[in-house]
């Protein structure tokens, strides 16, 4: 089995024995940056990760010889398995590809190298992205000291925890108004993610307007259907007729979700609007 096969296969349909290669690949010195970047990232599938390519990855991540952007992708290979344990629990803890304690140990290790200053600032911003996928209390501090940095890439960083974590309304809508394009994305998903519904305008407008490029339309699209669900399907209706199947699906999807489980719309007397 090549490593570079697997590049156009769909997880699900991953050989037998793929987890054990990318291990093998994770473990050895003597693979290539390129090939070593590649496994990081596939190790972080659910359909693969366990707890020894989890631990894999947190060595290559603590290792200060390494580079740069192959121990930031380690570390956000790491978010998919914190996601899935925070959100299903361990109740049925024989579902999971880590137990509850490997869980907590890999919070733990992450919160220590991100406070380490001895790790470069990429690779710790890597480390916040990652983490947040299953808040903890340290976190918010360090969202708002990443905001209030004035650095726009750790701003960036902020905007994108921002979406897990609670508790930053205003920094979002703020966000909303930037001019940076990215951060402006970020904050767009994130206000979706909480249904903010202050920042209905700027998101509706976003997905009037034929100027919108496609990556933030399509998330302004989904961003809709969870801030005003009633008034999402009205204006998602001409799109889910797009001659763009992407954008087409994407409305499609939004309004099935706005109009929720009966596929009708809620006509509750008691909604605001």
């Amino acid at each position: 089995m090549n490593l570079r096969t697997l590049k156009d296969t769909p997880p699900w349909d991953w050989p037998e024995g793929t987890g054990k290669m990318l291990l093998d690949f994770l473990r050895d010195d003597r693979t290539s940056e390129p090939d070593l970047l590649f496994a990081a990232e596939l190790a972080g599938d659910l359909t693969v990760i366990n707890e020894e390519l989890v631990e894999a990855l947190l060595s290559i991540l603590r290792r200060g010889d390494r580079p740069e952007r192959v121990r930031g992708k380690a570390a956000i290979s790491l978010g998919p398995i914190l996601e899935h344990a925070d959100t299903q629990g361990f109740e049925d803890a024989d579902d999971l590809p880590i137990t509850e304690r490997a869980f907590h140990r890999l919070q733990e290790s992450l919160r220590k190298l991100y406070r380490d200053a001895n790790v470069r600032e990429e690779v710790r911003r890597r480390i916040l992205e990652a983490s947040v996928r299953a808040p903890q209390d340290w976190h918010e501090d360090a969202i708002r000291a990443a905001y209030s940095s004035g650095d726009e890439v750790w701003r960036l960083t902020a905007v994108f925890c921002m979406r897990f974590v609670r508790g930053f309304e205003e920094q979002i809508l703020e966000a909303l108004d930037t001019e940076n394009p990215d951060i402006h994305y970020e904050a767009v998903v994130a206000a979706g993610n909480w249904g903010l519904d202050a920042a209905w305008p700027q998101v509706a407008a976003l997905v009037s307007s034929k100027k919108t490029d496609k990556p933030l339309l399509l998330a302004a699209i989904e961003a809709i259907a969870s801030i005003r669900p009633r008034e999402a399907v009205r204006m998602l209706d001409d799109l889910a007729d797009s001659h763009d199947e992407d954008i087409a699906a994407a409305a499609e999807e939004a309004m099935a979700r706005a109009e929720g489980p009966s596929g009708e719309d809620d006509d509750d007397d008691d909604c605001p609007y």
